[in-house]
């Protein structure tokens, strides 16, 4: 679909350096073209980061899903700040976002992945961040997923869980799933879980 926004302009007139650490923070000031055909300029604080890949992990022949579960500073206004998620990682320069997914799920869960299919990309906060997630779903062989995994010199202290497809899903009604990647992921399968058991049984 061809949206009347697509020839709208925009530049950025200033981009300002404030910090570069693990990630960066810059000042943006940025010129747009309004709705009604007249100019705006903006100036935004913007966190540049990484892309990042995050992998639903599955076993159909089991009923089985692989999570993990780590200690988020993000989530430090929550009662529990470790999270349930899904195998994550960010993409380092030439590498492709498949390559990532398959790294990160022998990194964090120890674990081989075979068929792997692509379900979308998102933006998850684009009013404060430029990070892209490339999101998939891979195929895995749950009986050799369990222990704690993660490597020490990226402070990582990473533990593994193997709940049933049924479970979940309860998890993420219950509201005990509260990253967008894995919300948006879990309710991704529930539509297509039929065709995926019956191209991967």
């Amino acid at each position: 679909m061809k949206r009347d926004t697509d020839s709208f302009q925009f530049q950025i007139d200033q981009d300002k350096p404030l910090y570069s650490g693990f990630y960066s923070m810059k000042h943006l000031t940025v010129s747009h073209q309004r709705y009604d055909g007249s100019h705006l300029t903006i100036e935004r604080e913007l966190m540049d980061r990484h892309d990042a890949v995050c992998l639903l992990l599955v076993d159909v022949k089991a009923d089985k899903f692989v999570f993990i579960e780590q200690f988020r500073v993000g989530a430090l206004r929550e009662s529990n700040p470790w999270l349930i998620e899904m195998v994550a990682g960010l993409i380092d320069k030439d590498e492709k976002p498949d390559e990532v997914a398959r790294r990160e799920a022998v990194e964090e869960a120890g674990v081989d992945v075979g068929r792997l299919e692509f379900i979308c990309k998102y933006l998850p906060s684009p009013g404060g961040t430029n990070e892209r997630v490339f999101l998939y779903v891979g195929e895995v062989d749950s009986s050799t997923a369990s222990g704690v995994h993660g490597l020490d010199e990226e402070g990582e202290d990473i533990r593994v869980h193997t709940p049933s497809i049924t479970e979940a899903y309860q998890w993420l009604e219950d509201g005990q799933i509260i990253n967008a990647a894995s919300i948006i992921a879990l309710q991704w399968f529930q539509l297509h879980e039929s065709r995926l058991r019956a191209q991967w049984a």
